[in-house]
């Protein structure tokens, strides 16, 4: 079970392959608008009735743009989740009730553990950010950073505060409904923390190392890649790749910018002033580019994708950062928000990107003048190739696999 973007549901495709492969039975559920992800995958699919991008697109998504702080516009994003919760609830109570085992994303976990607990079957977290307080860094969906480590935890507690939050008003007509005593959404996070519920985390452990104070039941596993439903990239494409030297992709993903036309401007005159071929993927903001040097795409995989190309410049979403180092390409992370600072700041700190641009502060030269280091720097290749042989040859999905076969036993 899952909610959110594009980013929060494609890693699941590949983890419920997996799955599939090993003989379990899986459903998906999440966004309708999701359902072609999982074609050909193996595993099943129950939608769920919220439109993510609609939502992002309406007048009140729009006004996230308004939040210049990362406290602030988290806030708005929690206050807008809240109104979603309970259109998704009768859903995910029928798509529970035909399961054995729910395995939570961290976007739907704390009303999911409720409807696990009173239909009495077992759960897992699988999450795809380092979400539990920590000393070692400041929460991700803040931007990471360290702020001493008394701060980062206290930030840590209060993140998690805030997400129970979310599920105030879902939570107890669930309980009520399945014969469950009445429990502060608080209380409830706290008998979880001490059952060590057990969260799996779909992150390298050489990307971020599990913090050393995390409590027992907290697993770093690897990543889970998507389920790719393409073979081979489009003919546009490959033409393209074929007509001139690596280009540089651009994408933002499925976040949105409020002025498409004059940030897809910057980003082609950076592209031409660093020397470089673009291709920029439209995204769910719309960027576009024209001219022989340029190419402009919808959804393309990025396993297929990025292996061609000299450099990656993302939103460094957490399933987008995956994918370039999955790659082994160097990046120029332009974060937009919540936990994109945090995996920015891990590319730069591991070698394979030379600076952030944050969206905020991009013009032709900073984005520039990162693409020049990026693609003629050898040592962001080189530092690429190497991390990205290594998280090849990690299996994600073993752990859970291994945490299903002991719930079997």
């Amino acid at each position: 079970m899952t909610a959110g973007s594009r980013g929060d549901v494609a890693p699941y495709t590949g983890l419920g392959h997996r799955l599939a492969l090993a003989g379990h039975e899986v459903t998906l559920v999440t966004h309708a608008r999701f359902e072609p992800l999982v074609a050909g995958s193996g595993v099943r699919f129950h939608a769920l009735p919220v439109d993510p991008r609609a939502e992002l697109e309406s007048p009140r998504g729009r006004g996230l743009h308004r939040s210049a702080s990362g406290a602030g516009k988290l806030l708005r994003v929690l206050d807008l989740a809240r109104r979603l919760v309970g259109r998704m609830t009768e859903d995910l109570l029928t798509a529970a009730r035909d399961a054995e085992v729910l395995l939570l994303s961290a976007s739907l976990a704390p009303l999911g553990h409720a409807i696990a607990e009173g239909l009495r079957m077992p759960s897992l977290g699988v999450y795809l950010q380092p979400l539990a307080a920590t000393g070692e860094f400041a929460p991700a969906v803040l931007g990471g950073g360290h702020w001493g480590a008394a701060a980062n935890r206290l930030c840590g507690h209060g993140v998690s505060v805030a997400v129970e939050h979310v599920f105030s008003a879902a939570v107890p007509g669930v309980r009520a409904r399945l014969g469950l005593p009445l429990m502060r959404t608080g209380t409830a996070r706290r008998a979880r923390e001490r059952r060590h519920w057990p969260v799996y985390h779909g992150f390298s452990p050489l990307v971020v190392p599990r913090p050393r104070d995390w409590r027992t039941g907290l697993t770093v596993s690897g990543y889970w890649w998507p389920y790719d439903t393409e073979a081979q990239l489009p003919g546009k494409v490959r033409e393209f790749l074929d007509a001139g030297p690596p280009p540089v992709f651009v994408g933002l993903g499925s976040a949105t910018v409020p002025d498409p036309a004059r940030l897809s401007a910057q980003v082609v005159a950076a592209l031409r002033r660093a020397g470089l071929r673009g291709v920029v993927q439209r995204g769910w903001g719309g960027l576009a580019a024209a001219g022989d040097d340029m190419l402009t795409i919808d959804d393309v995989p990025h396993a297929l994708l990025f292996p061609r190309m000299a450099a990656v410049v993302h939103h460094a979403g957490a399933g987008t950062t995956a994918a370039g180092l999955r790659a082994g390409a160097p990046a120029v992370p332009v974060p937009v928000q919540f936990d994109a600072g945090f995996w920015s700041g891990r590319l730069v700190a591991l070698g394979v990107a030379p600076d952030v641009v944050p969206l905020r502060r991009l013009t032709v030269e900073t984005l520039s003048a990162a693409l020049v280091r990026a693609t003629r720097e050898p040592q962001y290749r080189d530092r690429a190739r190497r991390l990205g042989a290594r998280v090849r040859d990690e299996d994600g999905a073993a752990p859970v696999l291994a945490a299903l076969d002991r719930l079997g036993r």
